[in-house]
């Protein structure tokens, strides 16, 4: 099953139907979320049993309201929210497997970038905990009407087996400890994370990490370790 997130009037939704045994389509305007089964009816009558569409905001929708459990999302996702709706769909929905999702292509070189790029931050690392991810191609703005001030790129993901059992809030607050002052080495970069400089230190050191590294040098693999000695301390 496929979710799409925010449909509006339906283009991609139609697309969808045809090669899909069941769409989700998450829509938070009330008057899209009611028109899109209607939409669907007209133009595909023959698949339009195969769509359901859920009025809700796709950075709260809960796993419960949906009928099928989703393998795929294939979306395109409003610029200013990509990264949050990703994952949380992929904290709230462990069946979501597989992604191809159309972003701001300065965010898509963020989720996909890999340790010491320029744009390596803390969308990389968090989408990093649950998928693979690797951008799949520009898209360029004259494809659409009006033509906007930016240009878009696709990125595809695929989720991997879970990194480690340690909590994902423990991993997650690290990354945003490490990466809030960007200048910094972890030993300072983590001192209020881990409550001080010296136990920052300890932590990384026990972990494998160099205190001197800056967060930018780091790979998930590395965050999941200072996390898991984090709590085993």
């Amino acid at each position: 099953m496929v979710l799409e997130v925010g449909p509006g009037l339906g283009s991609l939704t139609l697309a969808l139907l045809p090669s899909c045994r069941a769409t989700v389509a998450v829509e938070i305007d009330p008057v899209l979320a009611q028109r899109l089964p209607q939409t669907a009816a007209e133009r595909a009558p023959e698949l339009a049993s195969r769509l359901t569409v859920i009025e809700a905001d796709a950075m709260r929708v809960t796993a419960d309201r949906f009928p099928v459990e989703p393998t795929a999302l294939v979306a395109n996702l409003p610029y200013n929210v990509a990264v949050p709706v990703v994952l949380h769909l992929l904290a709230e929905l462990p069946t979501l497997r597989t992604g191809l999702v159309m972003v701001q292509a300065e965010v898509a070189d963020r989720m996909a970038a890999g340790p010491g790029s320029k744009v390596y931050g803390v969308p990389s690392v968090k989408l990093a905990w649950y998928a693979d991810a690797r951008r799949a191609g520009p898209v360029s703005r004259q494809v659409f009407w009006p033509v906007p001030n930016v240009d878009s790129a696709l990125v595809a993901f695929e989720r991997h087996a879970p990194l480690s059992t340690v909590d994902q809030k423990t991993v997650f607050s690290l990354v945003d400890a490490a990466f809030a002052q960007r200048r910094k080495v972890l030993r300072g970069a983590l001192a209020g994370w881990a409550g001080s400089a010296a136990r920052a230190e300890q932590l990384l050191i026990s972990a494998g990490v160099d205190p001197g590294a800056r967060g930018e040098q780091l790979d998930v693999g590395d965050f999941v370790r200072i996390a898991e000695a984090a709590s085993s301390n």
